[in-house]
């Protein structure tokens, strides 16, 4: 979803990658139907692991979840790196709609937190 927001309320101003240290294999359809009813698509998105970027040099690496700070403490090719914590809303537990409001509240608070960060750079 990060990425998803970065591209839209950034536009071409940042080249967005995301990546998981354990990725699913899939982006969550929860996640597709936060967003897409905020008017972002991310179905055409996909699952990727870090392992991909080796060595790729990165201005700013944003882990999310705190799973991942745990995870993947360091990237040696970021000159930079930040820890925004959320809740990680794949791990919701209750009803489909149950499920569907914490992807929304974890949706929102990446938007607020992007938006900020592209206000004041921190």
């Amino acid at each position: 979803m990060a990425e998803g927001w970065l591209r839209h309320l950034a536009g071409d101003r940042f080249e967005a990658l995301s990546a998981g240290a354990k990725p699913a294999g899939y982006v969550h359809p929860l996640a597709i139907k936060a967003m897409a009813e905020v008017g972002v698509d991310i179905s055409l998105h996909r699952s990727k692991s870090i392992d991909e970027f080796a060595g790729q040099p990165l201005d700013l690496l944003v882990t999310v979840c705190d799973h991942a700070r745990e995870s993947c403490p360091m990237y040696t090719g970021a000159k930079r790196q930040v820890h925004w914590g959320f809740d990680d809303p794949a791990h919701a537990t209750g009803t489909d709609d149950e499920k569907l409001a914490v992807f929304r509240r974890v949706r929102d608070e990446i938007r607020q937190r992007i938006q900020a960060f592209l206000e004041t750079g921190q």
